[in-house]
Parts: structure tokens; sequence; C-alpha cells
């Protein structure tokens, strides 16, 4: 018997290899996107093209957090260009958007209690990333163990699951996964500062990280740059 799960589908590279991740676990996988006033806001039609070329249903609900800004991707801040592999490695940038990941989580763990799912998908990722604080084992681990003290699913003896699968694997080791369960990354988009049709920039923290991710994994890299 087939289980139904929540993933977390931003549009991007790694949240694509987790719905076909969950896919590939047996799940009839309820993708969750997120409108949360993103200047990147191609992510979201991203998200549509991964959800629909893997035969998944996409709910998208909006959460303005642009609102409060103080971050590239939410308010009128340049996002950073050309850093070095040690600059996107050192420190949070100011990419990070307060409180996302704790914001995203929360909404599907909402979702999985409404569908009965047991189990939530999200792509965080602790070894090719830029420094963000919300992808690391340590707050996913305080954040199961806070979902299922204060859900009714959790206190009824249904716990919840945060699936991580990609949390130790190098960018490199994604794609590879990603190619062999058969996701179109030409579909995906990760770039912070696309264009207006959607043209990665190709020098952004995400961009380098992708690029390198295909380079070293012998792929061609699918990513329309500017």
């Amino acid at each position: 018997m087939q289980h139904e799960a929540v993933v977390l589908l931003s549009g991007g590279l790694d949240s694509a290899t987790c719905l076909a991740i969950a896919r590939r676990d047996g799940f009839i996988p309820t993708c969750l996107a997120v409108d949360y006033g993103q200047r990147h806001r191609c992510e979201l039609d991203a998200a549509k093209r991964v959800a629909e070329s893997l035969d998944a249903e996409l709910r998208t609900i909006r959460v303005d957090l642009r609102a409060f800004g103080g971050s590239a991707l939410t308010d009128d801040i340049d996002v950073p260009k050309g850093r070095d592999e040690q600059d996107i490695s050192g420190g949070i940038p100011v990419t990070y958007v307060p409180a996302r990941n704790l914001v995203f989580l929360s909404l599907a763990v909402a979702q999985a209690e409404v569908l009965g799912a047991q189990d939530l998908y999200i792509g965080v990722n602790q070894l090719d990333y830029s420094g963000y604080p919300d992808c690391r084992g340590e707050f996913i681990d305080s954040f199961r163990a806070t979902s299922n003290l204060a859900t009714k699913a959790g206190v009824e003896g249904k716990p919840l699951r945060i699936n991580t699968p990609l949390i130790d694997l190098t960018k490199a080791e994604i794609v590879t996964l990603g190619t062999s369960l058969g996701v179109d990354y030409g579909l995906t988009v990760s770039c912070y500062d696309p264009t207006e049709d959607g043209l990665a920039c190709g020098s952004c923290d995400a961009c380098q990280l992708r690029r390198r991710g295909f380079e070293k994994a012998n792929l061609k890299d699918p990513t329309r740059y500017a």
C-alpha cells in the first residue's frame, strides 16, 4: 500500500531531486511550493514544470516574507556575485531569508496533518551550500522533535518524519542521483538573480554551486545562462 508524503518543492535542483527520491521510495507525493515574495519568482513556474514532469500534485501557498525583508531574495539588496569557493562556504550571506525553512516546514507539517501523511521531504544540504543555519542537521532534528510535540498527529502516536536525503551529499552526488532517477534539470531554476525570461546569471552563489556540481559529476549542465 502506497502512503502519501509532502515534498517542499521550490523549483530548484535539490527539491526536484527530493521529489524524485520520494517517488523512488514508494510515496504518493503532494508538493508544496511557497510564494514568499521572492525576487526570483520564475522558480514558482519551475516548480509547476517539475511537478508535472514527475506526475505529482502541486499546491502553492502565499506567505509574504517580503514584508519583513532583510534578505537579498526579498528586499532591495544586491545579490552577491563572483564570490570564490572559500567566501561561499564561510559565514551567512545576505541571500539568507530569515526563518524561511522554519516557516516552510511548519506549513508542510500542517499540510501533512490534513493529508494524514507522516513523511515530509525537504532538500536541505549541509555540504555544498551557502552557510544557511536552517540547512543543518541540528535544526532538522530539533524541528522534528518540536513538530511531534506540537501536532495532533504526534500526540496521538503518529509521529512525523522529516526526510533529508540530500543533507550529506555533494552537489555532484545530488545531480548524479537525480539524473539516475530521471530528473530533467533543464526544467529547474537555481539562480538567485535570473533575468525576466528565467535565464541564470551564472555568477551568484547558487549558480556557481550548481555549475560545479555538474562539472564534478561529468554531466552536461542544461542550465540556460544569460
